[in-house]
């Protein structure tokens, strides 16, 4: 892989893993977490509106786009903002993001009717060891709720990838403006119910906020997948998304830099399980 490449690679997984340790500081900032999971999704439809070519797809598409829509710009967004909100740690957040792959191979399992081999089941199993082994970390002792929300997050996630494989032959400006839409639009409307005044909490937003949210929905939500597309043109999505196992790395590595998190002992073990077996899933075809 040329050099170029491996900069954009280590661009995007820096990104991402930045995007955990970004909005906890936008949390910490008292900025209510579904309404900056909105506001996220729509200052990427703004951005994303003059690149826009928008066609109605065939009604066979109208559920599992619907679905894909729901399930990555509402739930994916909201669960991973309910996560840090709820956790005083976050390097737990990052690797527990990492059952998706799991999720999504099972959901392909039970959706699709996909055979899932018995190499799979074990390296599945062993995913979910390694967050059984976080879990007893007695740091998260009062953080539980957070990771049961990051694995939520991962859950949908998940099964937005398995919706998005039935949407393949449809624009991808058509797959974000769907995304955005409903994530904006049903995202601000609970927030109203949920979080209080919509209004005047987006009036109480200071500028800093105002940044790392730019910052989430430019640089991670755009930039991040728009280079990734581009490595598409000359990869296959089996050579890169490998990479996708670094950026908890990335992510951990900041949470240290930004808050001052040590990692423990039960909470490297329990990582290297987790992450090592999503890299081994990644190899079986």
């Amino acid at each position: 892989m040329p050099l170029k490449h491996l900069l954009i690679l280590l661009f995007i997984m820096v990104a991402h893993g930045s995007a955990f340790p970004v909005a906890k500081l936008a949390l910490n900032n008292s900025v209510p977490p579904i309404l900056m999971a909105s506001l996220r999704m729509g200052l990427v439809l703004i951005i994303l509106i003059p690149f826009w070519r928008f066609k109605v797809p065939e009604k066979k598409y109208f559920a599992p786009l619907i679905a894909f829509s729901i399930s990555m710009g509402v739930l994916v967004y909201v669960f991973m903002n309910l996560s840090l909100y709820y956790s005083t740690i976050i390097s737990p957040i990052i690797v527990g993001s990492q059952l998706a792959i799991p999720f999504g191979i099972l959901a392909s399992g039970l959706m699709l009717g996909e055979n899932i081999s018995k190499k799979k089941w074990f390296l599945i199993f062993s995913a979910f060891i390694g967050i059984l082994i976080i879990f007893f970390d007695p740091q998260l002792r009062n953080n539980l709720l957070g990771l049961f929300f990051a694995s939520l997050m991962a859950l949908f996630f998940g099964l937005a990838q398995v919706y998005s494989r039935q949407l393949k032959n449809l624009d991808t400006s058509l797959l974000n403006a769907s995304i955005g839409i409903f994530g904006f639009l049903i995202l601000l409307i609970v927030s109203y119910f949920i979080e209080g005044n919509t209004l005047l909490n987006v009036k109480n937003i200071n500028l800093d906020s105002w940044m790392l949210i730019s910052y989430q929905a430019i640089i991670v939500s755009l930039c991040a997948h728009l280079l990734m597309f581009y490595l598409y043109k000359f990869y296959t999505v089996g050579q890169i998304f490998p990479f996708y196992s670094l950026f908890p790395i990335f992510g951990i590595i900041l949470t240290f830099l930004i808050f001052g998190e040590v990692p423990t002992i039960l909470f490297i073990l329990g990582g290297i399980i987790v992450i090592t077996s999503v890299i081994l899933l990644h190899k079986i075809k």
